[in-house]
């Protein structure tokens, strides 16, 4: 294997083939980057075994359970007995220390991924970010790079340690008070009904966290509980989390007390000294952020719309779709994009207040005769 088309695979093993992230893997290193892929995975009876991933794989892309992953390298390493050596073992879990430090066992380069993001239902990770840690890279640089642009990600550089640092805020602080919230709103079920009863009364902020609230609860159960359970920084993480309860407790006993004494307390403990501590500059972007979510999502609830998927995916199609709303007079309010569950590309096209309601279902019938869309709905 030594100096193979200099350091070039010709094959990617999976091992955790059958998983979510391992069938996206698939399908990206076959279509984006035309390489012959094997995998295993146990789920799978019909996979390659270990054996024939270790003899034909120039690049192992571990894709399992954070659980299970630092013992399952370690038996990739006892079994490979040195022949990963002048190849390149990948990881793509929420976890980097525990399962970089393994594949650091075997003689082959290394590098920990950690995409932050379910797999998308985009072909590439673009607009998303992707932690990289390099722990051992030499001769596979160059094509780590190749396999960076074209992911199109966001890559940040760590080490496996700062990784698992801050995914212990990124992550599982978000999941834990976000799943403390939707405790709260369960409990509140009987009196006011349930989150769909809510969301007429709907704020930005309580639309997004409830938005997160309903992601977390509809995927994997395992992933976000390795999440708590799989990275030693995490429990230092509760500790603090957990020690804020007593501002919550204050801030009850302000509200109860409600004078201008206990108002003022509550905007010098909970708010100037967290804005002080923010900065000026980070407060600005992110709330810049908030408005530009803000805008999102009111342009995603207007009713006066139509989404269309533009079946052929080439230069000039979108135009063409725009081009009949022109013909029949009509002007745009907003035009979005985004992707259906089986991964169509679908453009939700919103109109300004006060359009022919006659002349959009006309420009709809067009779009739909003329083959350029298909009107959803």
């Amino acid at each position: 294997m030594s100096g193979l088309l200099e350091r070039t695979p010709r094959t990617v093993g999976i091992v955790g083939s059958a998983g979510a992230y391992g069938r996206w893997l698939s399908r990206f290193f076959q279509q984006h980057m035309q390489l012959q892929v094997i995998g295993h995975d146990p789920a799978d009876p019909d996979s390659h075994t270990p054996e024939q991933l270790l003899a034909q794989a120039d690049v192992l892309v571990f894709s399992a359970p954070i659980r299970h992953t630092p013992a399952l390298i370690a038996e990739y390493v006892w079994q490979s007995a040195g022949r990963e050596q002048d190849r390149l073992w990948l990881d793509v879990t929420s976890v980097k220390e525990a399962p970089v430090q393994a594949m650091l066992a075997s003689q082959a380069e290394v590098v920990g991924l950690h995409p932050m993001t379910a797999p998308p239902k985009a072909p590439t990770l673009k607009g998303r970010v992707m932690v990289v840690c390099e722990a051992r890279l030499q001769h596979w640089q160059p094509w780590v790079d190749t396999l960076c642009t074209a992911l199109q990600a966001e890559c940040v550089r760590a080490t496996p340690q700062h990784h698992d640092q801050m995914m212990a805020l990124v992550q599982a602080m978000v999941h834990a008070t976000h799943l403390a919230q939707a405790g709260v709103l369960r409990q509140y079920q009987p009196q006011l009904g349930a989150l769909a009863a809510m969301m007429p009364y709907r704020s930005a902020s309580f639309e997004l966290d409830t938005a997160i609230i309903s992601r977390i609860l509809s995927l994997n159960p395992a992933i976000y509980e390795d999440i708590q359970f799989g990275n030693p920084y995490v429990a230092p993480m509760l500790e603090r989390l957990v020690g804020q309860l007593q501002a919550l407790q204050a801030l009850q006993a302000q509200v109860g007390q409600g004078d201008d004494r206990a108002r003022g307390e509550f905007r010098e403990q909970l708010l100037l000294a967290n804005r002080s501590a923010f900065g000026e500059q980070a407060l600005a972007d992110g709330n810049y952020t908030f408005e530009r979510v803000g805008y999102l999502l009111a342009d995603l609830t207007e009713r006066n719309a139509l989404s269309v998927h533009l079946p052929e995916d080439r230069p000039g199609s979108l135009r063409e779709l725009l081009n009949v709303f022109e013909q029949h007079l009509i002007s745009l309010a907003s035009i979005h994009s985004s992707r259906t569950p089986g991964g169509e590309v679908h453009f939700r096209i919103g109109f300004v207040a006060g359009s022919d309601a006659a002349a959009i279902t006309r420009a709809a019938a067009d779009v739909d005769a003329s083959g350029i869309g298909r009107v959803l709905g």
